[in-house]
């Protein structure tokens, strides 16, 4: 199968980018979920919410990839202790509040910075997942907000969840 590529140029605002990701994750998750599934249920056993990272180290890379080719940047500087899946997802910057156990779900997000180096806006990653087996229940989504502060991403992300 031809992997969907994420179609990004450097004249894109930050929801154009959001689209692009998400035709992108359209085209790959459940492709890539049920040809790891064995594999990451497995891995789930042992090491739990953990499999999940094994799941977006394939699935994301190739987008951040893609993303920082049309001159984005969503890097971050790391800290010491940081924990990074999916090349760019770090765990301090996410959030899991919503949801039932078998339909969680956890939002990471990554400021986006243009050529120059300026803020466009923030890429919130969403990615349902199951905290008692082995699942991913529905598409992750990739969002956008204009905002580039934690406080007033951590602010949309909730707006995004509470009313959506």
């Amino acid at each position: 199968m031809e992997r969907g590529i994420p179609m990004f140029s450097q004249n894109m605002v930050i929801e154009q980018l959001s689209e692009a990701a998400n035709r992108y994750i359209a085209s790959e998750w459940r492709t890539l979920f049920e040809s790891m599934y064995d594999q990451l249920a497995a891995a789930f056993a042992e090491i739990e919410d953990a499999a999940y990272g094994l799941y977006l180290d394939q699935l994301m890379p190739y987008l951040f990839e893609q993303l920082e080719d049309a001159g984005f940047s969503a890097t971050e500087k790391l800290e010491e202790n940081d924990f990074v899946i999916g090349k760019r997802l770090v765990f301090r910057n996410s959030l899991e509040r919503w949801g039932a156990e078998d339909h969680r779900s956890r939002v990471f997000w990554n400021v986006i910075h243009d050529k120059q180096g300026n803020p466009i806006g923030t890429l919130l990653t969403e990615i349902p997942h199951s905290h008692l087996r082995f699942d991913i229940p529905s598409a992750p989504v990739v969002y956008a907000l204009r905002e580039v502060l934690k406080e007033q991403i951590v602010q949309g992300i909730r707006k995004i969840k509470e009313q959506g």
